[in-house]
């Protein structure tokens, strides 16, 4: 009598769980772990997939909702052949993946070894268009400023951004069951743009790729990567507030997203995100791909939609979670709905590079089988044996740590000869850029030098090329909070062309007092 009780209970249990969605999946130790070569292919193949399918999806709604979601009601398009037409007509969309595919295409050329200074010249020499810490970055490694100075925040204003994030899928998808070692290339390849938060939305990214790998259970790939993050900064705080509020609100994605916008939506370092809605910030957007993936329950159409809804990089956030996703999945099970179109593109060459799916998908299978020797599994006939690593915070970075915004001043000034520009604060970021007034003009570098307090701050090069174009005027930040002077003396300027300030950010190193009304 006692058995069979117990063994109607046990089966209601298993029929609810089943009904909910909330199956749990086996958790792998962290030993030995053994997949098939096949199961190995198509789980590489699915994050690659995975990544362009979420990119494409996203790709119209980018930047368009900031401190918004996008309303149930508006429909997000897919049909078969939009994959096609959206990486003819608009390359540059695919900004996250042709990064990716530029360390790839170095890893193959030049070895998994290959030295830190091989990937960022690939990058600032590459013909296609970059924004944020990447162009920061670039400008830095094409003036001298070499890695891993080029992704520092004193060196460029945008290190907390989200590049690094957009592009870390790589690491993660050749080091299957291995997040430290998918660490381990963050550190080198993450830092050439990126720092502190912004270096971490990489980290965490490649080390959810890689536990796709080895687990089917969402939330514990989840809770296991973040593990590779320093509980102290802001971005593990952040993360794990999403993961319970997922838990409080298991049914409302948008509570939680009320929640992320009330603790974690500033942004005090990108200049161009700090008195603006727009937010370009690796934690609040690594938050968005957690909805997806979290509030998505396994669901690879829910799971875009909800990373996309949530706003902001609305194309690169469903593009990691896709990818995530489609790792633990694997290719085959990616539903036929979202592989509309797929294979007529998976042979193109992504604009700017010479691969393509197909050759990636190939390359990255190569690299992850050495990299599981590399790290102690070994490669048989018809399957590895993958020595799976218990996830290990990185070292603690931190940036534009006791800076405060505080104003920003509208200059709109055209810089001639000589101009002089005071605040009162500890760092300032000025915003503007080199122009030509007529677009048959050839390109021009401009040049200026940069007094701050009387001293020589700088002598800069301001290219009206968009791909070599340097993203601020000039910055500087950790000054003693008093009075500064900043003065720009330029360089013969021609006729038709122009280097004009838009705004500054000033920053204070105390709180600023709340605004009495």
């Amino acid at each position: 009598m006692i058995r069979l009780l117990f063994c109607l209970l046990l089966f209601c249990f298993i029929t609810v769980s089943e009904s909910t969605g909330q199956k749990k999946a086996a958790q792998p130790s962290y030993g030995q772990v053994t997949l098939t070569t096949n199961a190995l292919k198509d789980k590489i193949k699915g994050g690659w997939a995975g990544q362009t399918i979420g990119v494409t999806y996203g790709g119209p709604t980018e930047f368009k909702y900031n401190g918004t979601f996008i309303q149930d009601y508006q429909p997000i398009v897919w049909y078969d052949g939009y994959l096609k037409k959206t990486m003819t007509e608009t390359p540059g969309l695919y900004d996250d993946i042709y990064m990716d595919l530029t360390f790839v295409d170095i890893l193959e050329r030049v070895g998994l070894d290959a030295p830190v200074d091989s990937f960022a010249q690939a990058f600032a020499h590459a013909e296609y268009k970059l924004w944020h810490a990447n162009q920061a970055a670039r400008y830095n490694i094409l003036n001298g400023i070499k890695p891993p100075e080029s992704g520092h925040w004193l060196n460029n204003p945008h290190a907390d951004d989200i590049d690094y994030q957009i592009e870390a899928d790589f690491a993660g998808l050749m080091t299957p069951g291995m997040p430290n070692a998918a660490s381990t290339i963050s550190d080198k390849i993450g830092h050439i743009m990126n720092y502190g938060d912004g270096w971490y939305g990489g980290v965490f990214v490649g080390a959810m790729y890689s536990l796709a790998f080895i687990s089917d259970d969402m939330n514990f790939v989840i809770s296991e990567a973040l593990k590779t993050i320093p509980a102290q900064s802001n971005f593990y705080k952040c993360m794990q507030d999403v993961i319970n509020w997922h838990k409080k609100y298991p049914a409302d994605w948008k509570q939680t997203w009320f929640e992320l916008q009330k603790k974690w939506s500033d942004d005090i370092g990108c200049p161009d995100g700090v008195f603006a809605a727009f937010n370009i910030d690796a934690t609040i957007n690594s938050a968005y791909v957690l909805l997806g993936l979290l509030y998505g329950k396994g669901d690879f159409g829910k799971t875009m939609e909800i990373a996309t809804r949530a706003g902001q990089d609305s194309d690169c956030n469903p593009a990691t979670a896709g990818g995530i996703l489609g790792t633990m999945l694997g290719y085959d099970k990616i539903p036929k709905q979202w592989k509309l179109g797929l294979s007529e593109v998976e042979d193109m060459d992504f604009q700017y590079t010479t691969m393509s799916l197909n050759k990636v998908y190939e390359t990255g299978y190569k690299h992850a089988l050495e990299m599981i020797k590399r790290n102690g599994g070994t490669v048989k006939q018809n399957e590895v044996v993958i020595k799976a690593q218990k996830p290990v915070p990185v070292r603690f970075e931190k940036s534009f740590d006791g800076m405060y915004p505080v104003a920003q001043p509208i200059l709109n000034e055209p810089l001639k000869n000589e101009y002089t520009f005071e605040f009162e604060g500890t760092g300032f970021a000025m915003r503007g850029k080199a122009t030509k007034r007529n677009n048959n003009l050839p390109d021009k570098v401009l040049e200026a030098t940069v007094f701050l307090d009387g001293k020589e701050l700088g002598h800069y090069k301001y290219p009206t090329n968009f791909t070599t174009r340097k993203l601020e005027i000039a910055f500087k930040y950790q000054l003693p909070n008093r009075k500064h002077t900043v003065k720009i003396i330029t360089k013969d300027i021609p006729a038709g062309y122009e280097l004009r300030a838009t705004d500054c950010i000033i920053y204070t190193d105390k709180v600023p007092a709340k605004h009495q009304h």
